[in-house]
């Protein structure tokens, strides 16, 4: 037989399965080196016009440059710059400008430090490009989330009958929940509402608008001393809506607050859900990774009874984001989600067994993000994890007894989970917007350093609300880098305090 000529001029690149992978990766994790070197701390000095800065110069963009073969600048430039000098230079500038989890200095939110297994895991799943909206693109990883999902709603404490898959992360999981809350609660007169506590997600106002609902539909409850929802005042919110003669939709309840890991009384707030015969979901985004660790596991009492949870493993999980789970009690409440396509599930393959997972989340493409939980899950058993997670309290703990007892910083409450929420105190008295300021241009000093990453939020509302934030989810730090990242805190307030006179 002849051979078929060449179509066109010969093709730049290659996929992974011609052998371009190998060099690639090597490249890749030479220039991950030499980048974070240069760093030399938590995140790149010099700000954000310092960033951008490096941005335009390794691109060009700052000015007119020459390119090899005539290249023009920028990240699309009419010639390449061939692969491996594009994945080398912009590697070496993302790892230079990079927020790097794995530096016990970076401790600002919930960014954990992926494990290595993990990270590879990720590679495994995105050199072979699968997806899970049918089983033809992707046969055991199709089967391995129908697993990963039975595993960890066991976990929860839900039955053999639920359903659920791995999503974005908490948002999705909300929205998900949210959605078939919506469908479950049918036609009806008035209103729909949504009751969460003033602690939720700001992700819970944001569905409820994606949804058709209108944010404004969300009922805010407040929160006790202890910074969890109140089940009486729930329950009193709960007859305000009724005797209004609008409808409750849903029940949001948190496990794991963003700013102080609270755990709300989820007993209690599923009593009162059954009370009002009401959906109800759990934001355990944060909190779920508490289900690891037989010390912390506890705080979770009640989740069972929840219609649906959301987790994020890319927290208190340590995987590369995203790893979200979202899980139903009963996978029957999912039929909301059903959909049938001709070219993705039609109804005879299903008869004969190419089931798909397109009925289980709302989007179509999706990768086969389950393959790193999975390796992850089999390597460390749930025992592993836990361990990671109890140490990552242990800091927190630390952290809280070392605040409490500076002078120049003041605690605002024991560590539940893995945050402690914080401020620093000048040596003189100063007003409410004066320590607001100290504590903002401290933490902005630390970053435009790239000497620490520590986080911000406010407790309470107005003038002296401002507070600091240390979210450890690095369960490799030792007790001797927190010491000296509360030292920078510290050294970066006095900086910032105006002199006494």
């Amino acid at each position: 037989m002849k051979a078929a000529a060449s179509i066109g001029p010969p093709l730049a690149g290659g996929v992974t399965g011609a052998g371009a992978l190998g060099e690639s990766v090597r490249v890749a994790l030479a220039a991950l080196e030499r980048g974070a070197s240069a760093r030399g701390g938590p995140l790149p000095a010099g700000g954000p016009q310092g960033v951008a800065a490096e941005v335009a110069r390794v691109l060009g963009t700052a000015r007119v440059v020459t390119r090899p073969q005539g290249a023009g600048p920028g990240v699309l430039p009419v010639l390449g710059v061939g692969e491996s000098a594009a994945l080398d230079e912009l590697t070496t500038l993302l790892a230079w400008g990079s927020a790097d989890p794995a530096d016990p200095r970076c401790a600002g939110h919930l960014h954990c430090p992926p494990l290595a297994v993990a990270v590879a895991a990720d590679l495994v799943a995105s050199a072979l490009n699968g997806s899970l909206d049918s089983w033809d693109q992707a046969p055991v990883a199709t089967v391995l989330e129908v697993e990963v999902v039975a595993a960890l709603a066991a976990l929860v404490g839900f039955s053999a009958a639920a359903g659920g898959s791995v999503t974005s992360g908490g948002t999705e999981s909300n929205l998900m929940g949210l959605l078939l809350a919506r469908d479950a609660s049918g036609p009806g007169v008035g209103r729909r509402r949504i009751l969460c506590s003033q602690a939720a997600h700001f992700s819970v106002r944001r569905c409820a608008g994606v949804l058709g609902l209108g944010e404004d539909a969300v009922v805010t409850v407040p929160a006790g001393a202890d910074h969890r929802m109140d089940p009486l005042a729930l329950a009193a919110a709960c007859r305000r809506v009724v005797a209004g003669n609008d409808r409750i939709t849903a029940i949001v309840a948190t496990a794991g607050t963003t700013d102080l890991g609270a755990v709300e009384p989820l007993s209690e707030i599923a009593a009162v859900a059954a009370e009002f015969d009401t959906w109800l979901h759990v934001d355990a985004a944060y909190g779920g990774g508490a289900l690891f660790s037989d010390r912390l596991a506890p705080l979770l009492a009640g989740l069972d009874r929840a219609h649906s949870v959301g987790l994020d493993l890319h927290k208190l999980g340590w995987q590369p984001i995203a790893a979200g789970v979202f899980l139903v009690r009963d996978a029957a409440l999912l039929a909301p989600l059903a959909q049938r396509a001709a070219y993705l599930n039609p109804d005879d393959d299903e008869q004969a067994g190419y089931f798909s997972l397109l009925g289980r989340s709302p989007r179509t493409t999706r990768r086969a993000d389950v393959f790193k939980i999975a390796v992850t899950l089999r390597a460390l058993g749930r025992a592993g994890l836990g361990v990671l997670v109890d140490r990552c309290h242990d800091l927190a703990r630390h952290a809280a007894g070392v605040i409490h007892a500076h002078p120049r910083l003041e605690l605002v409450a024991d560590p539940v989970l893995t945050s402690v929420v914080f401020r620093y105190l000048p040596r003189h008295p100063v007003g409410p917007e004066e320590s607001d300021r100290i504590n903002a241009a401290l933490r902005r000093r630390l970053l435009g350093e790239g000497r620490a990453v520590v986080g911000r939020t406010e407790i309470g509302a107005g003038a002296g609300s401002v507070r600091l934030k240390l979210t450890l989810l690095n369960p490799y730090a030792s007790v001797e880098d927190l010491d000296a990242l509360l030292d920078l805190v510290v050294d970066a307030g006095r900086t910032e305090s105006p002199p006494t006179t």
